[in-house]
């Protein structure tokens, strides 16, 4: 039993060595070095990782696999200190302008609302324009999660309702320069800036609705206080003003599109708790229905079903009124 115990201790050892050998030559390749120094450097790391981790394994001298920990922390360090952010890039046009807000009480001013004039998905004109609410007036905060082919994973949006029938969304993306194209492995390494964009639904949500093929977006109604609302919100656009004066990396586990609106809502409550659903983002509406986050008239599935709102943003298009049109109807929304 003990050898059996060992035996699989040992197993998974070398495992989680082997992981982190490839998670250091991944972040060598990864890195600034000129194009030829970055694969001799990543493949001399990872054959070094694996003469001490195989070194250890066979000879059972625990040294060796703490000499190769110790290598990869020095990589690790490196890396991480060598590889600073930037505003200061030839960014792809839809990202190129960085927003920002002014805040005075209860009135805010959002500078360079996003409202691109779409053609097609890459073929676009970009405008953007300024904004004051009065947050006295916030009456909703609503999410869209839209999907292209998992159902465990989505993107998220936060979209901030006022009284006079404006909507002012957030979506936490990747910054892309020109010539860039979004990499889920490169999200872990360093490659992309984070952004808050900050657009007007009938951008961020057309986009993903009408122009992207194969894209499923679905609309929910959060029943959470204005006062939550109001202090989250605010929390979103001191972030938005922190990246445009110090730029930040989006870190595909730590601050993409989910664990980025936990950031700025898991303060103001107190019941916030981990849930397997917050990594597989795809069924974090189950989850907010099964906490009474959402509509709970009706089932789970026939919420869902009726969520989805494809039909109704490419029926209003380009109508000056697409966010009412885009929830008549829809559970749990005000008439």
């Amino acid at each position: 039993m003990g050898k059996s115990i060992r035996i699989f201790g040992l197993t998974m050892a070398f495992v989680a060595l082997v992981l982190i050998a490839c998670m250091g030559a991944l972040a060598i390749y990864f890195s600034p070095l000129p194009d030829s120094l970055r694969m001799m450097a990543a493949g001399l790391f990872a054959l070094a990782a694996l003469v001490l981790i195989l070194s250890g394994l066979r000879k059972k001298k625990p040294r060796a696999w703490g000499a190769f920990l110790v290598l990869f922390a020095l990589v690790f360090a490196a890396w991480w200190l060598l590889i600073p952010p930037s505003n200061d890039r030839n960014w792809q046009p839809d990202v190129a302008v960085l927003p920002w807000a002014e805040i005075q009480g209860d009135l805010v001013t959002v500078h360079h609302i996003r409202n691109l004039d779409y053609r097609s998905e890459t073929d676009y004109r970009v405008r953007h324009y300024d904004r004051r609410f009065d947050l006295r007036g916030l009456q909703s905060v609503d999410l869209f999660l839209v999907y292209w082919g998992s159902p465990s994973i989505a993107h998220t949006m936060l979209s901030f309702g006022f009284e006079d029938g404006g909507f002012l969304c957030f979506s936490i993306e990747t910054r892309k320069e020109v010539g860039e194209e979004y990499s889920a492995v490169k999200g872990f390494f360093k490659q992309f800036e984070l952004t808050y964009v900050v657009a007007d639904e009938q951008d961020v949500v057309r986009l993903r609705s009408n122009y992207r093929s194969g894209e499923d977006v679905y609309l929910y109604r959060l029943k959470v206080p204005t006062d939550f609302a109001r202090k989250v919100l605010l929390d979103y656009l001191r972030e938005v003003n922190s990246l445009r004066e110090n730029p930040e990396w989006y870190r595909a586990m730590l601050t993409n599109c989910t664990t980025s609106i936990l950031r700025h809502t898991t303060p103001f409550n107190p019941d916030a708790r981990f849930d397997w659903r917050l990594i597989a983002n795809g069924y974090l509406d189950e989850m907010l229905y099964e906490r009474g986050k959402l509509d709970r008239s009706l089932p789970f599935a026939d919420l869902k079903r009726k969520s989805l709102i494809n039909r109704r943003a490419k029926a209003a298009d380009q109508a000056d009124d697409f966010s009412r049109l885009i929830r008549v109807g829809l559970p749990g929304m005000e008439p």
